[in-house]
């Protein structure tokens, strides 16, 4: 099992399209940026998720309502510098690019 205090990034291939299934246009894009919010603490445990903006850009660049099939994710659990924040860690999902999706699988990275 995974221990909750350590800190290690890790890259993920996420299928936007399936959670995105029957849902009206207007609500895809944002539907794509708390769907990947909810898969990232699903995977590390944290409850704050921070997505970066160039991960952000690349799910809204096609528009509300063409956001992309699948997307590569890296998902990196770092501490709070913030005094006063409630929780300890942090999970950072960081766009990867990537020319193809086949054969790419799941590394997990200590820091």
């Amino acid at each position: 099992t995974m221990s909750l205090t350590r800190v290690f990034f890790s890259p993920f291939t996420m299928i936007d399209c399936k959670r995105l299934l029957g849902k009206q246009f207007k609500k895809r894009a944002p539907r794509a940026v708390s769907e990947v919010k909810k898969f990232a603490t699903k995977i590390m445990r944290t409850a704050d998720v921070r997505i970066d903006q160039k991960l952000n850009k690349h799910l809204w660049g096609n528009g509300v309502k063409n956001v992309p099939v699948r997307v590569r994710v890296r998902l990196a659990r770092k501490r709070n510098d913030d005094e006063e924040a409630k929780e300890r860690l942090f999970t950072m999902c960081t766009l990867v690019e990537v020319d193809t999706f086949k054969g790419v699988g799941t590394n997990v990275i200590q820091e």
